[in-house]
């Protein structure tokens, strides 16, 4: 929703209180006293109210595939990215956790157990609790091959411009290629599947450019890994290029500037986006995140 917000170039505050909406979730915001819970209708809501749309040059069809593939991300490769990080992966997560004091180590093992409870009994309720770990795995390598096949050499999901479903892709993809190391999400998503990688530094370069990682957290240096592949220059030159960036783009791109963007002039690569919206003079929103994510490093939220 965070990103969702910076590519509308909303402005918004966060709450990090664990306040729950009325209806009991997250994310949720408050705008003009009026809240609104649910990523969706929080989208609707926003443009209704304030006319921002990144889905109005998509077709109809277009429009269709896109809401079918955020809700494939939000209520099903969500869970397997959960049960990795609070289930398969609750120590490693616990140790990410920002708690300070001199009773840290047991808070930390407190708050990673009960979210840890929290996601069992939840993915349970779901139906995709109910299966092998290998069977959740095996689910979400599915999810993440369809992801990689539909992005193929494109810049963003849905073409060269981007919409509302590259904001759902991110905020999960960050997931698992920034707070999962070493898991089987972050060895298909900085290896096999590097054109996720590429598209989720592509989106961190442009909203999150406070948000700084190394060249080498962009690809999985394993082992097994002794090809032309494993380095970081060889992955790197899969995602400066792509087919559908066209001249009628890269002019549109040098009128547009961003508020959330500051690179340097020498850095010019497709990893920047080519879309300016909105208005630094826009109403501020009061948004509260999703469930809490480990703090180090720090994803942006779904």
């Amino acid at each position: 929703m965070e990103t969702y917000l910076r590519m509308v170039d909303l402005p918004y505050q966060n709450y990090f209180d664990g306040k729950l909406s009325p209806q009991g979730k997250m994310p949720w915001i408050e705008y003009n006293r009026q809240q609104v819970s649910g990523s969706e209708f929080i989208i609707d809501f926003l443009e209704e109210k304030l006319g921002v749309n990144l889905n109005k040059n998509l077709s109809p069809q277009e429009r269709a595939v896109s809401r079918a593939v955020t809700k494939m991300v939000e209520e099903h490769l969500y869970w397997t990215i959960a049960y990795c990080q609070w289930v398969d992966n609750l120590e490693e997560t616990q140790k990410m956790l920002s708690v300070t004091g001199p009773l840290s180590d047991m808070l930390k093992w407190i708050l990673g157990h009960l979210n840890c409870s929290m996601v069992q009994r939840e993915m349970y309720g779901h139906g995709i609790g109910r299966f092998s770990k290998e069977e959740v795995y095996k689910l979400m390598e599915k999810d993440m091959r369809t992801l990689a096949e539909l992005l193929g050499d494109k810049k963003y999901f849905m073409g060269p411009k981007m919409s509302t479903v590259d904001a759902a892709v991110f905020g999960h993809l960050a997931q698992a290629m920034w707070t999962l190391p070493g898991t089987r999400p972050e060895q298909l998503i900085k290896g096999e599947l590097i054109n996720l990688a590429m598209f989720c530094e592509r989106m961190r370069r442009k909203f999150w450019p406070e948000w700084f990682v190394d060249i080498e957290d962009v690809y999985y240096d394993g082992a097994d890994t002794d090809s032309s592949e494993g380095s970081s220059t060889g992955l790197m030159d899969f995602g400066l290029f792509s087919r559908t960036d066209t001249m009628e783009e890269s002019e549109a791109s040098d009128k547009h500037t961003h508020s959330h963007t500051h690179s340097p002039d020498t850095d010019h690569s497709l990893f920047d986006s080519d879309v300016g919206t909105g208005s630094d003079n826009g109403p501020q929103l009061k948004c509260d995140p999703p469930n809490p994510a480990p703090s180090s490093p720090k994803p942006p939220n779904p």
